[in-house]
């Protein structure tokens, strides 16, 4: 690894990885093949293929769960929002609402669907959120 920390000019080098993916589009149906570069500071012992490729996968489980909700849901790659700290707050507030949603729910419906429910129901909202005094659990999980 001393040799490979020499040529790489980055600091603590355990190893290098490529991980190969096939990649279906959904609109096209066309297959390509994606190669994504990494570095590590796990020595090959450290982090096997398999440790590495599960990490990887890790951060997808999250990307999807998350980062994919939030923007499909909210269009967050488009917001024009950008001066001072509104960004980071807007974001702050997707996550939450997202969080909220995901805890209350009964997984048999998505946080799209959910959204729009909500959106077209202010009582459900309320309801959902227990904000006022004849609101319960099951009255937010029965209306969706």
């Amino acid at each position: 690894m001393v040799a490979l920390n020499a040529f790489l000019d980055f600091p603590h080098v355990g190893q290098v990885f490529m991980i190969e993916r096939e990649v279906l589009h959904k609109k096209s149906g066309q297959l390509t093949t994606e190669l994504a570069l990494g570095i590590t500071s796990h020595t090959p012992e450290q982090a096997t293929p398999k440790n590495v490729l599960a990490t990887n996968r890790g951060h997808w489980v999250i990307e999807n769960s998350c980062h994919y909700v939030i923007d499909w849901n909210f269009d967050e790659d488009r917001s024009r929002i950008c001066a001072g700290h509104g960004p980071a707050n807007v974001s702050r507030l997707r996550r939450f609402a997202v969080g909220v949603l995901k805890a209350f729910s009964d997984g048999n419906i998505s946080i799209a669907e959910k959204m729009r429910r909500l959106n077209r129901n202010v009582r459900l909202v309320f309801d959902y959120l227990r904000m006022t005094k004849n609101s319960t659990r099951s009255t937010a999980h029965a209306s969706g």
